[in-house]
């Protein structure tokens, strides 16, 4: 029997220039060369997977099949501003289910996730444990994520669709 071999992931980002330079996780992620940043919407690729908290589907196991993710790294603040910009595109909107934020700025704040932590949500739910895992390494509190949430990222890794995943996050919720 052969060992399935985890596909590693594709990483964007669409960098808004909103955030403090110092705390935000896209500009780590790029200098360790675990994601690319683009500052236009156009360098997007086609097709990719938008980390969209707006979306009307949530991320789940049956968007494996794409290989990049993009999640837009702007200000909470102005997050409804930004996405309905990227609506032209053709990109595949997914939400992430209820996950808990580990980051100095949003501890235990639900859904305000940085772009570290969105990135590892969707790569766990997607079956790409050690990808997640690896890009967190690169932040002190990184692997507090993936212990706070490691119930609801087993559970909606192992739900078939987006249907699934919306049934398990409400007992979460």
């Amino acid at each position: 029997m052969k060992k399935q071999i985890d596909k590693d992931y594709h990483l964007h980002i669409f960098h808004a220039k909103q955030c403090d330079p110092k705390k935000c996780t896209g500009k780590k992620m790029a200098r360790f060369d675990l994601a690319r940043i683009f500052d236009k919407v156009q360098k997007i690729p086609r097709g990719s997977i938008l980390l969209d908290p707006m979306a009307k589907q949530a991320l789940s196991p049956a968007d494996k099949n794409e290989q990049n993710i993009t999640v837009l790294d702007c200000s909470w603040e102005t997050v409804e501003e930004v996405f309905p910009q990227l609506m032209r595109l053709r990109l595949q909107h997914r939400a992430l289910p209820y996950l808990v934020a580990t980051n100095p700025v949003n501890f235990g704040r639900p859904f305000k996730l940085t772009s570290v932590e969105a990135f590892a949500a969707a790569l766990y739910i997607l079956g790409n444990k050690k990808q997640a895992e690896n890009i967190l390494s690169k932040f002190n509190w990184g692997h507090v994520f993936l212990d706070m949430n490691k119930e609801p990222l087993e559970d909606y890794s192992k739900a078939k669709d987006s249907n699934e995943i919306i049934k398990i996050q409400d007992e979460y919720m």
